[in-house]
């Protein structure tokens, strides 16, 4: 009989590092909000949040790459739990030069000991001790280019092979090695309050390290220190959201005065970001399928000092019966998507999409343009985005769109178009994580002739 792994926190980061892992793999959770858990939970201290994430991401990112590695060392049936085990001691062995190899091994067998019976701490240490005298064997030895780039990257052959036929590749490979780097900590001025220059030297006051965005002008990226800790944050000056995701609510092109739609709308930052460049003049109508998001979309509109922000849930595709046709001056729909342009703070996407999936998203995704098409008013704006980097829920869902809808065009992106940082084709904005750091998201702005 198994002994059942119990979550605890004991003071062992490993130990929590690999009951995260368990979690992940066990009860297909989300490795970010999993980790904020724990780390909240436990009251984790500064010190050792830093591996913790470190060893999570970075056993997750890698996981098809450390099973190459383990191979030839496994003889054998294990456990589920005993093979994160390994692979998050490899992680260590292999990626993290400054701690020692012995010390990983030890720790390993400890953990083995505690959660399993007395001949699993042996195999463990018989196999990690096998991978130190031996060492673990080259990618190139791969002879394939699909395969070994997908296991020098720790993404589905699948995955990579669609890339290659949409980006070629060269872009690929860049792609999927990007996907494996730390996401940055990005954050949006709250300009309805302050301006980005208050905002980074009251950061900096408080030792945040901080600079500019690359490409949107209320952005400002932290390398160093907590922003969420600062009395900037605690005031409602800041949101911590991706570059990326300020692009589609740059393109709205909202002024004070708008009635404006948010039809997918929690966790709120986009809600928000609108009701920020509306100066909360005007009105903000953000929508979202489950009911108990609302809270967040709220909690967020409070903290923020806005006021403008109405919050109702349901599913989007019949508001139509809700306000009637030509409701709205503008209209965001940013869509429920594959997710394949957050994988750098989700690793555990890209093994768990699968090709199926993309269909009855794009079925999605047109329904509710096809609705914001009725909602808007004539010479209004409707904003389509995702975060995703696939061609069928991007540019597919758009030519469909567009070839449903004679009264709709497709028009320069507002604010965006002649950005020189960004590669927009076609008035359409796909964004890739190697391009300025944020994450894979698509834009494309609609008006109604």
């Amino acid at each position: 009989m198994k002994r059942p792994q119990k979550k605890i926190w004991n003071g062992n980061v490993r130990d929590a590092a690999l009951s995260i892992l368990m979690e992940i793999n066990n009860n297909q959770a989300y490795s970010n909000l999993l980790l904020h858990r724990t780390i909240e939970k436990y009251s984790i201290e500064a010190k050792d949040r830093g591996l913790l994430t470190e060893l999570t991401y970075g056993t997750l990112q890698q996981r098809m790459t450390l099973d190459y590695y383990l191979e030839p060392f496994v003889h054998g049936k294990l456990d589920g739990w005993v093979r994160e085990l390994l692979r998050l001691s490899l992680y260590q062995i292999v990626y993290l030069t400054k701690i020692p190899s012995h010390a990983v091994v030890h720790e390993a067998v400890e953990i083995a000991k505690r959660r399993g019976h007395k001949r699993i701490a042996p195999t463990v240490n018989g196999i990690l001790r096998s991978v130190l005298r031996k060492g673990v064997r080259s990618v190139e030895e791969i002879e394939d280019d699909l395969t070994r780039i997908s296991i020098e990257t720790s993404h589905p052959e699948w995955l990579i092979k669609r890339w290659i036929e949409q980006y070629g590749i060269e872009q690929t490979t860049i792609m999927a090695h990007a996907n494996n780097n730390p996401a940055r900590m990005t954050m949006r001025v709250n300009t309805a309050k302050t301006t980005r220059d208050e905002v980074i030297a009251s950061l900096e006051a408080e030792e945040v390290d901080v600079r500019k965005g690359e490409v949107i002008e209320e952005c400002v990226v932290s390398s160093s220190g907590n922003p969420t800790k600062t009395k900037a944050y605690q005031k409602g000056f800041l949101t911590i959201q991706d570059e990326s995701s300020m692009l589609p609510v740059t393109a709205l092109d909202v002024h004070p005065g708008m009635k404006v739609l948010d039809m997918c709308a929690a966790p709120g930052g986009k809600t928000t970001h609108i009701a920020e460049k509306m100066k909360d003049q005007g009105e903000v109508f953000a929508h979202d399928i489950h009911d108990h998001k609302l809270q967040l979309i709220e909690e967020n509109a409070e903290r923020l000092g806005l006021t403008s922000i109405t919050t109702k849930s349901g599913d989007s595709r019949n508001l139509v019966d809700v306000y009637g046709e030509s409701s709205f001056d503008r209209i965001l729909v940013d869509a429920p998507c594959s997710g394949l342009g957050v994988i750098r703070r989700k690793p555990e996407i890209k093994y768990v999409k699968t090709e199926a999936d993309f269909e009855g998203l794009v079925k999605i995704q047109s329904e509710l343009l096809d609705v914001a098409s009725k909602l808007i008013k004539p010479d209004g704006i409707i904003v389509y985005s995702t975060c995703t980097v696939e061609y069928a829920e991007n540019l597919g869902v758009v030519d469909g769109f567009l070839e449903q809808h004679a009264d709709m065009e497709l028009i320069p992106l507002p604010h965006l178009d002649g950005n020189e940082k960004l590669e927009i084709k076609e008035h359409t904005l796909q964004v890739l994580p190697q391009h300025f750091g944020g994450d894979g998201f698509f834009v494309a702005a609609f008006r109604k002739k």
